[in-house]
């Protein structure tokens, strides 16, 4: 199954990401597909996505000495790695729970803001309106597993 995996760059360390579960996750579930009847199958991956740079926003609320950027791994688990049990009204329709941490291989890319929306994303984190409305209008520059040493930070 494909996951979008909200994280911080503080799980990015020296090309090596540190993904310990289990965790928040977000993919394309029966409720999000029930949600978004008219999208195809690139624009459900792709609200699962921005749902979970939302997610990623939230983590670095709560991760002071991260880096002020948006990061979000794109993995693919077994199924029997993912929990998809109905989560609660006021919860974002593409979540799940990755029950185990995802191996090397598993990682088929990232995404993560580029460096010049550090400000902007602190500014969002600091209750800047006009900020979060400019941070959730960006689109999150795509790395290859094998670029994931030359992400800036």
């Amino acid at each position: 199954m494909r996951l979008y995996l909200p994280a911080t760059l503080d799980d990015l360390r020296d090309g090596v990401l540190t993904l310990p579960a289990p965790r928040r996750a977000h993919a394309v579930t029966p409720a999000l597909t029930a949600l978004l009847p008219d999208e195809d199958e690139e624009g459900m991956e792709f609200a699962a996505q921005l749902m979970a740079a939302d997610d990623a926003l939230v983590l670095l609320a709560g991760t002071p000495s991260a880096p002020t950027l948006r990061l979000v791994v794109t993995v693919e688990v077994a199924d029997d790695l993912v929990d998809t049990s109905p989560v609660a009204d006021d919860e974002p329709a593409s979540l799940v729970t990755l029950t185990g941490e995802p191996s090397t291989d598993e990682v088929v890319c990232v995404h993560v803001d580029e460096p010049s929306a550090a400000a902007h994303v602190a500014r969002a984190l600091d209750g800047d309106d006009a900020a979060l409305e400019d941070v959730a209008e960006r689109d999150l520059l795509w790395y290859d597993v094998t670029e994931l040493g030359r992400i800036p930070r």
